[in-house]
Formats: C-alpha cells, sequence, structure tokens
C-alpha cells in the first residue's frame, strides 16, 4: 500500500502531486486540504486515514505552517521525499524527510537539504552547499559551494545566494 497524502491542494500540491506521479511509486494520491474541492478531507480530520495512507508530504508554502504540521504528522505517517527523476541529485547529496525537489533541479556533490525543503524548477545547488530545515529555494536560483542556508529561509526567482 503506497498511497500518499498531499497536505495542501493549492499550487505547491498540484505541483507535488505532478512529481509524484511522475515517481510510479505511489498508488494512490490525495489531498487533504481545509479550502478545496480537490481535497478528501480537511486536515484536522488526518487521524482518519492512518491505516490507508502510509506516507504523507506537506505542500503548503508558509514555512512556519510546514514545519507545524511536519511535527504533528511525523509520529503517524512516513514522510515523503518527492523527488522528479528529471532533476539531478548527486550520489554524495542527502537529501532530509518531507522534501519535494522538482524538474530541472541540480543538486551537486556533498550537498544537504533539511527537511520539509522545496527546490524549485532550475535551482541549482553548487558542492558542498547545506540548505537549513522549512526553506525554498525558488525557479532559477543559484546558490554558491559552500553555502550555509538558515532555516525558513526562502531565495526568490532567480536570486543568488553565496
Amino acid at each position: 500500500m503506497n498511497n500518499l497524502l498531499i497536505v495542501g491542494a493549492g499550487q505547491y500540491g498540484i505541483v507535488t502531486k505532478e512529481i509524484a506521479e511522475s515517481m510510479n511509486f505511489f498508488d494512490n494520491i490525495s489531498f487533504l486540504d481545509d479550502n478545496s474541492s480537490n481535497a478528501i478531507d480537511r486536515i484536522e480530520n488526518y487521524k482518519k486515514y492512518i491505516n490507508e495512507y502510509k506516507y504523507l508530504v506537506i505542500a503548503i508554502g508558509n514555512s512556519d505552517v510546514r514545519s507545524n504540521l511536519f511535527n504533528k504528522f511525523k509520529d503517524y505517517f512516513v514522510i515523503a521525499k518527492i523527488i522528479s527523476p528529471h532533476a539531478y541529485i548527486s550520489p554524495s547529496a542527502f537529501i532530509d524527510d518531507g522534501c519535494v525537489i522538482e524538474p530541472g533541479a541540480v543538486i551537486s556533490s556533498n550537498s544537504n537539504i533539511g527537511k520539509s525543503t522545496f527546490i524549485s524548477s532550475g535551482a541549482i545547488l553548487n558542492h558542498n552547499t547545506t540548505i537549513g530545515n522549512y526553506c525554498h529555494v525558488n525557479c532559477g536560483s543559484v546558490v554558491g559551494s559552500n553555502s550555509n542556508v538558515s532555516d525558513f529561509t526562502k531565495i526568490n526567482y532567480g536570486g543568488i545566494y553565496v
């Protein structure tokens, strides 16, 4: 039973679902969301799905909310890593639980990505980069080698972080 719950059915949720489908791993993918007709239920009702869904990922842009929900759900579900088969991930890179890695992202050697972090399309993380927990490296951003990005940081579109 490789069923996935995506918490958040908005823009990040849709992107996450499409990447999860491209992984060809999950049997069923559903949303929990408080404000979407695409969701099977509200977020607060997650316990109803513990026996049906093994995996969960949080696809909400607000990093504080993502952090709170991560800590709430980690004892009930396997927090999934959603990694596009069209991203380049160095074999020596480490990606923590709850991360979403979009197509076209490049994660170079000895990079370390903290939990529940989004790496968007076209982002490049050069070698020996550390990205903290609950971050977002947006489309087209470049993180220079040996950089350390603090928890909860958002690097905007086309940003350069060194």
